[in-house]
């Protein structure tokens, strides 16, 4: 038999114990269960406690007795350690801000009810005034309006507002439409009988404007076929087409704007030219230069026109309006040299030019048919009078007198859009 590695037959324990022969080993259970009642783990969870005795161990019973009661007060049951310092000083620090985050809340929320009650009260008196001013003006849209300053309702209570800002659209006046009249009030009084009924209003002041549009101006008296451009600083130009005697009539005309008195706007027409095409040109008027006259290019074309000149010629009192001597009338009756002599010089240019052939259509009507002119396209023209002319393009109007107050017009210019005009006003009132 081998012999045994260990000679007096004990083995080696790693915690200090030895065991006999193989055959006198413990049961190694009930070396795990002693492990576990006074193992590393039981140190670690017992490290601040007083170490005692010779092996090294807590104090307990020796080995191989039975685990008891030890004596003295019982453990305490373990606690994960708190690291944090002063926490109980810093949660009474920290007791203040909540309450003081509440309160802003509070204070927050109250001025938001309050502004939204505020602002709500500012758009039912908007809408109340632009419906009160649409039926006293009469306007066939609602205006806006904008009333300035804030709070609304302490001015409401005070029957006093900062400042009324109103813009009406498409005002009629006269014969044309306003594009736009905007003024703002400042130092408006209320008459009430409380914040929730009020009357009207005393405007101390006014300021404003008014658009005259040029689109409206085409629409309204051009019939779209005349439109007018600013030029200058006081001119507008009209330029388009005319019926009349179903020809179309090429128009020319300028206009001078100006201030008519405190309330209106007058244009001054003048340069009105009816061209049709380049044989005649119609100006309306009862002077030598107005009327109706051949253009410098068909007085000149008589000279190479025979049968015209001839007609032309034909005719004393057009002679007598030529003031062409009847000896040269004569000769060049008879002979077609003279006759193209007569009339291709530069004085029977002219004095061709200055026949008024409305004239000599009262008393030769077929005079004008042998010069390509149709008797009732002369017939449209005399009725086209200057007076009746300016009426059609005129773009005057004048503001309506107010109840109570004063209203003025300042500056007025012409720009790119339109005609714009300065309004200024004191001691008006609306409503009651």
């Amino acid at each position: 038999m081998t012999a045994h590695p260990f000679p007096d037959d004990r083995h080696p324990n790693p915690y200090g114990r030895t065991y006999g022969p193989p055959d006198r080993y413990p049961n190694p259970y009930d070396e795990l269960g002693a492990l576990g009642d006074a193992g590393p783990l039981e140190d670690f969870l017992h490290e601040d406690e007083p170490v005692t005795g010779t092996d090294g161990g807590r104090d307990g019973p020796p080995d191989g007795e039975p685990d008891g009661e030890p004596d003295g007060e019982p453990d305490e049951a373990w606690a994960p350690p708190h690291h944090r310092r002063g926490g109980r000083r810093r949660r009474r620090h920290l007791a203040g801000p909540p309450f003081a985050r509440k309160a802003a809340v509070l204070v927050v929320t109250l001025a938001a009810f309050l502004t939204l009650a505020d602002r709500w009260a500012l758009l039912y008196a908007e809408h109340k005034a632009s419906l009160t001013l649409e039926d006293q003006l009469h306007l066939t849209a609602a205006p806006e309006v904008e009333i300035g300053g804030f709070p609304f309702l302490t001015q409401l209570a005070s029957d006093r507002l900062d400042s009324v800002r109103v813009t009406v659209p498409d005002v009629a006046a006269d014969r044309v439409s306003l594009a736009k009249v905007s003024a703002t009030a400042t130092r408006v009084r209320l008459d009430s009988d409380g914040p929730a009924d009020v009357h009207g209003a005393r405007i101390a002041e006014l300021h404003g404007g008014i658009l005259l549009s040029f689109d409206d101006l085409n629409r309204e008296l051009g019939s779209s076929q005349v439109t007018f451009t600013g030029h200058g600083h006081d001119r507008v130009r009209a330029r388009g087409t005319l019926p009349v005697a179903g020809h179309d009539l090429r128009l020319r005309a300028d206009a001078r704007i100006r201030r008519d008195g405190t309330r209106g706007i007058a244009t001054h027409i003048g340069g009105m030219r009816l061209d049709i095409g380049d044989l005649a040109t119609y100006r309306p008027g009862a002077r030598a230069s107005e009327g109706l006259h051949l253009t410098p290019r068909s007085a000149a074309r008589l000279a190479g026109q025979t049968a015209r000149a001839r007609a032309l010629l034909s005719v004393p009192s057009v002679v007598r309006g030529l003031g062409v001597p009847d000896t040269a009338v004569r000769e060049a009756l008879r002979d077609d040299t003279d006759l193209a002599s007569l009339t291709g010089s530069r004085t029977f240019v002219r004095q061709a030019m200055r026949l008024n052939l409305l004239d000599v259509a009262a008393a030769h009507p077929e005079l004008l048919k042998r010069l390509g002119l149709d008797p009732a396209l002369l017939d449209g023209l005399s009725r086209l009078t200057r007076p009746v002319l300016v009426d059609q393009l005129s773009l005057g109007f004048r503001l309506p007198h107010p109840a109570e107050g004063r209203i003025r017009l300042r500056d007025v210019r012409v720009e790119r859009d339109g005609i714009r005009v300065d309004v200024t006003g004191t001691g008006l009132s609306v409503g009651r």
